[in-house]
């Protein structure tokens, strides 16, 4: 150590040995004092975040998968967002609050007092927690994740260092987290916690998303994380057994030291799984896309989407707009088959109830996976690329591969056209998923085509499975016709040219895929395909359109085919539209669709589908 006032040292680097000086005669020792404790603070920051307080940062590949296997063999969770928002269900002070019912308080402005007040009125006497882990398990999910505390700060259990929780704000006065976790271990399911960790809005010192609106609601945000973020965290890892999940949520303000606090508690639960949601630059175990399915899934991180079943996660009385079983099934499907996990929403009521539109879906989700639950569980992702009349789920076992053929869109001649695969290394056999009913399976260099029949068997999704024994190849193909010249061509398979501020997308409605979103004419689509059965062919589609008329051109080639489209009413309302006739020449071709610019107005557009026209 340095006598900063008999020498006269100055600061030339630092390193992870400490702090480099040398001497410079007639240097003020108070500027090299000033410059020495900069470089000792200088020195603490760079090493502090160069450390991880992540229990998991240093694991093997061999250990995490060890960790992570449970999960990725689940594929299919629930999430439960309950609480006192449960009570005004949307409404305040006679007015519908716009947005999601469990941001309430947020967005309607309630004070701290008022709000509070809701708690009198928080009585789930109808709460049965062994039938709500009854219905996961019955709908096929293996794991329940609910909100031990979201942002109101109010806690579902007994919590020691507050009096905003079930037990001491409510007439109904038990916690209601350990039951929960005694009928999980009875019935087989995990169990995980969502925790909102730095956004809590009753607490002094809690962050706010637009910051506080009420006095009550200022103080210091660390040492909010020292008194009660930390200690409930402590709680919830301690009191209920085992728990599988801890799912942080909103990150806002969360600095590395903050979240430094927090993220060693994780020890007190071996083996846990965390996600992308504490803050302070940890990454934890998981992605978590919210309300979408990412378009490839995350091809080198585990991912789950969390959905809600309407358009809100805490209940909301009069949001009625409930997506369909075909819709939830399918979106499983399609996260399934990018290699993900569906975590699943249900909002239950102040008096412990859920929806029963949440319980009528979800039962029939449980009917398919009764049976073709083997296509979901323990898969991972597709070896396609794009597939137009569906999506494809894998099993490796040696040299043994299984594909789970989800068909969406059924084939109208009864064969069923994979494009790309070639099986004529390998020995394949195929059949029907729900009754094993043995499918007529083909192969060439181009394309494997099984031929499946002219109904399907579940006009959700038919799993046809194909078992493969060998090696085989699967080149990037473009979509082809079937032995009786249909070809499909579906929207996700589109090439969808957005210019600057365009988004037309690929979007679900009625529970088929299309192209909405697509106000901007300067946006244009474009399909690529192989045609081996030359001819004229009759080129069909669906439209939707709200008002008025629209008009766009047709091209494939020199050929052109000018479209005009009259209103259907609204755009969830499709009519079939025969745009005309093409013909088609032997190779590789492309179909174009651009909007008249000035005479455009905006239409959904469903998959094209071109037929022979003899």
């Amino acid at each position: 150590m340095y006598n900063l006032f008999t020498q006269n040292p100055v600061f030339t680097g630092i390193s992870e040995k400490g702090i480099t000086m040398k001497m410079l005669p007639g240097m003020s020792r108070w500027i090299v004092i000033g410059m020495f404790m900069f470089s000792s603070w200088l020195i603490g920051n760079v090493m502090a975040q160069s450390e991880s307080s992540w229990p998991y940062e240093n694991e093997t590949k061999e250990q995490r998968d060890a960790r992570m296997k449970w999960w990725r063999e689940a594929r299919f969770g629930m999430f439960i967002h309950w609480g006192v928002y449960s009570v005004p269900a949307g409404t305040y002070d006679g007015k519908e609050i716009p947005g999601i019912g469990e941001w309430i308080m947020n967005r309607g402005k309630i004070p701290v007092a008022r709000y509070k007040k809701y708690a009198s009125e928080f009585n789930p006497v109808n709460y049965d927690p062994d039938a709500w882990v009854r219905l996961a398990k019955e709908a096929g999910m293996k794991y329940i994740v609910i909100t031990s505390k979201h942002h109101d700060g109010f806690a579902l259990f007994d919590s020691k260092v507050t009096d905003w929780d079930v037990v001491d704000a409510t007439p109904y006065g038990k916690d209601l987290l350990k039951p929960l976790a005694e009928a999980c271990r009875k019935h087989g399911i995990k169990l995980g916690f969502y925790y909102s960790q730095a956004q809590d809005w009753c607490h002094p010192g809690g962050a706010a998303s637009g910051g506080h609106w009420d006095p009550a609601q200022d103080g210091d945000m660390t040492e909010y994380i020292r008194k009660i973020a930390v200690p409930q965290v402590k709680e919830i890892l301690t009191n209920y057994g085992d728990l599988a999940v801890l799912w942080w949520d909103t990150p806002t303000n969360m600095t590395r030291e903050r979240a430094d606090m927090l993220q060693p508690l994780i020890t007190l639960q071996p083996g846990i799984i965390t996600n992308n949601r504490l803050g302070g630059g940890y990454r934890g175990d998981t992605e978590t896309p919210e309300q979408h399915i990412p378009a490839t899934g995350y091809k080198d991180r585990d991912w789950e989407t969390c959905m809600t079943m309407n358009g809100t996660w805490g209940f909301k009385s009069y949001d009625h707009n409930w997506k369909s079983t075909t819709t939830l099934l399918r979106n499983l499907v399609d996260i399934a088959s990018k290699g993900g996990n569906y975590l699943l929403n249900v909002g239950p009521t102040s008096l412990g109830e859920i929806p029963q539109p949440s319980i009528d879906r979800l039962k029939e989700v449980g009917q398919w996976m009764k049976v073709n639950g083997e296509s979901i569980y323990d898969t991972s992702a597709t070896p396609f690329a794009k597939l137009a009349w569906g999506r494809c789920t894998k099993k490796v076992e040696g040299n043994s591969t299984t594909l789970y053929l989800h068909v969406f869109e059924w084939p109208e001649d009864g064969e069923l056209v994979v494009p790309g695969l070639n099986l004529k290394k390998a020995s394949a056999r195929a059949y029907m998923l729900a009754n094993g009913k043995v499918v007529k399976l083909t192969s060439n260099d181009d394309c494997a085509v099984l031929k499946v029949g002219k109904k399907a068997i579940d006009p959700i999704d038919t799993v046809v499975v194909l078992k493969v024994t060998g090696p085989y190849d699967i080149v990037k193909m473009l979509p082809i016709q079937s032995s009786s010249g249909i070809l499909m061509l579906s929207p996700e398979l589109a090439e969808i040219h957005n210019p600057a501020g365009a988004e037309a997308q690929v979007e679900s409605k009625g529970d088929k895929p299309n192209i909405g979103f697509w106000t901007n004419s300067q946006a244009w689509l474009e399909w690529s395909f192989k045609i081996n059965k030359p001819g004229q062919y009759i080129v069909e589609t669906e439209i939707a359109m709200q008002n008025g008329k629209s008009q766009f051109e047709l091209s494939y080639g020199e050929q052109k085919i000018v479209v005009d489209v009259a209103s259907t009413g609204s755009y969830d309302t499709f009519k079939p539209v025969t745009l005309g006739k093409i013909d088609l020449t032997a190779g590789d071709g492309k179909l174009v669709i651009k909007p008249v610019r000035d005479q455009w107005s905006p239409i959904n557009l469903r998959a094209i589908v071109l037929k022979p026209a003899q």
